[in-house]
């Protein structure tokens, strides 16, 4: 798995976790909701850390809970 599908599929299991849509997630996290969907999606090929600081802000999580998932593990290498 890459480094952004990682990332979009945490995004979708902490919004599965909690029952909220990616609309609310953006309301709580202040952000567009056109930022989440292109996290979600391949419009954004480099999520910003800034905007997962964000999102983790509104989920009531830290970067480092974010990150500490099996997800990220085994991750594609970017440099072949």
């Amino acid at each position: 798995m890459t480094a952004k599908g990682a990332v979009a599929r945490r995004i979708q299991v902490l919004c599965g976790e909690r029952d909220i849509a990616v609309n609310a997630l953006a309301h709580q996290c202040g952000v567009p909701p056109s930022t989440i969907y292109s996290m979600l999606n391949a419009k954004s090929r480099n999520p910003g850390v800034v905007s997962i600081q964000k999102l983790c802000d509104g989920l009531d999580i830290s970067v480092r809970e974010f990150f500490d998932d099996p997800l990220f593990e085994n991750l594609e290498p970017v440099i072949q």
